[in-house]
């Protein structure tokens, strides 16, 4: 089933959500130089996600170093913790912390998007987080619809003229179809940063 996140204002992670997050974020933190605050840098990645389309460069200076910021939330993408996060969602309890992150953690999935590519996309669309998509997801690929469509028994042909028309009517919606589940070339800004 589909839905929309609630929004929710950013907000500093509390003691609980930060408790409940640390154990995904711990994990796949990046190797090497250490991380002074991690809670401050989830804290930083949250509040530039909930601003669409804010480039790294315009982070708030209280939260440190944009670009370092900037890697960080790269390399949290390349080991895989928006999935995680995304996979663990739905078997939570509403009242659960990490639920209570739920929207931000779809913002910052967003951003994620081209890191993550298309099994980042099939596990959004598999999950029906649409809020973590980035764009309505009318435009977007969509891999579900292809392998249906590839499931699909083609159509039995007669040698009567209505059974051919039929035959090239269904043949059109296929590729209709197709075409839809390839998504658009490009998103305007207006419309893939519009997107709830």
């Amino acid at each position: 089933m589909s839905r929309l996140t609630p929004p929710r204002p950013h907000t500093p992670l509390t003691d609980l959500q930060w408790h409940a997050l640390a154990p995904y974020v711990l994990p796949r933190s990046p190797q090497g130089r250490r991380t002074a605050d991690l809670r401050a840098r989830m804290n930083a990645i949250f509040h530039l996600a909930h601003t669409p389309g804010e480039p790294w460069k315009n982070l708030p200076a209280h939260y440190g170093n944009a670009q370092s910021v900037a890697r960080f939330f790269r390399r949290l993408t390349h080991a895989g913790l928006w999935h995680r996060l995304l996979e663990a969602l739905p078997a939570l309890a509403p009242t659960h912390p990490l639920r209570q992150l739920e929207y931000a953690i779809c913002r910052a999935t967003r951003r994620a998007a081209r890191i993550g590519g298309m099994p980042l996309l099939l596990l959004i669309r598999k999950l029906g987080l649409h809020t973590a998509l980035n764009g309505p997801p009318w435009l977007l690929p969509n891999p579900l619809l292809s392998e249906m469509l590839a499931r699909l028994p083609p159509p039995r042909l007669a040698p009567t003229r209505a059974a051919i028309a039929a035959a090239r009517q269904h043949f059109k919606s296929l590729a209709w179809l197709a075409r839809a589940a390839l998504g658009r070339k490009s998103i305007p800004r207006v419309v893939r940063y519009g997107w709830p």
